[in-house]
């Protein structure tokens, strides 16, 4: 497969792609540049998030966010708070309501039980451990990381296979949490299923979705606003990862599916 070739007709300024296998990276493109992440940190928070979680510092079953609410139902946007503020627009446990804000509650909560900034528990759980020297947080823990395609890429391996995180942290991040939550998946509209573990979406049987029809049911993962996504599919054995210097927006709802049926096809 021409990975160049196939990103030829993307309609940004510039993008890296990386396919990872189980020995790594299989192939790349790299534009040389760190972009942002947007919502793929979230991935980054939520592995921080349940590391502490199994230490001991903080329990998922903690009392946070609005009345009824645990650490759990915030990482997997179960908790009822709106997108961006603490407004409660349902009943924790009901609905899959895309939160920012409750990520960022999220790692406050770790912030103050561990009597350490966010930031260091990150550096310190992830970002060191898997040596991600390109990678720093710039923003809000829900979307504010910066960095390479080499480090999206090794995420993406470690997701597939562990190797120096917990294998549990990875299992929880990646399992369905309050499976069946009707909600909306941001840019593809109302799920009936909106199924998320806590931390990844899980794809299911999401459609539209912006991975490809053939991916498996379990493949688990994240897209940003920035142009930015990672999923790992282990029926498949692969993982692929994205980043751009130009917006999600119809382009990437055309592209990155077909990208992603051509990795299958080509790799699996």
């Amino acid at each position: 497969m021409d990975l160049q070739a196939e990103i030829a007709d993307w309609p940004v300024g510039s993008a890296s792609v990386a396919v990872i296998g189980p020995q790594g990276v299989i192939d790349v493109v790299d534009d040389g540049q760190a972009h942002p992440w947007a919502s793929v940190t979230k991935i980054l928070t939520a592995l921080t998030i349940l590391d502490a979680s199994l230490e001991g510092v903080v329990g998922l079953d903690d009392e946070v966010g609005p009345p009824g609410s645990r650490l759990r139902h915030l990482l997997s946007h179960a908790s009822g708070l709106s997108p961006d503020g603490d407004r409660v627009m349902a009943a924790p446990g009901t609905r899959r309501i895309y939160s920012n804000h409750g990520i960022d509650v999220a790692a406050h909560h770790l912030e103050q039980a561990g009597d350490q900034r966010f930031h260091d528990h990150l550096e310190e759980r992830v970002l060191s451990l898997l040596d991600m020297s390109d990678t720093t947080l710039v923003g809000p823990p829900a979307h504010g990381a910066r960095g390479s395609i080499e480090d999206l890429a090794t995420l993406a391996w470690e997701l597939l296979r562990p190797r120096l995180l917990m294998p549990e942290v990875v299992r929880l991040a990646s399992t369905l949490s309050f499976p069946g939550l009707p909600g909306v998946l941001p840019g593809f509209g109302k799920q009936p299923a909106n199924d998320w573990g806590l931390g990844c979406e899980i794809r299911d049987h999401k459609s539209p979705h912006w991975t490809a029809a053939g991916n498996s049911p379990g493949t688990f993962g994240h897209f940003g606003q920035s142009g930015s996504f990672i999923w790992v599919d282990r029926s498949a054995d692969l993982a692929c990862v994205s980043l751009s210097d130009t917006p999600f927006g119809p382009w990437a709802v055309q592209v990155w599916p077909r990208l992603s049926g051509r990795v299958l096809d080509a790799y699996a």
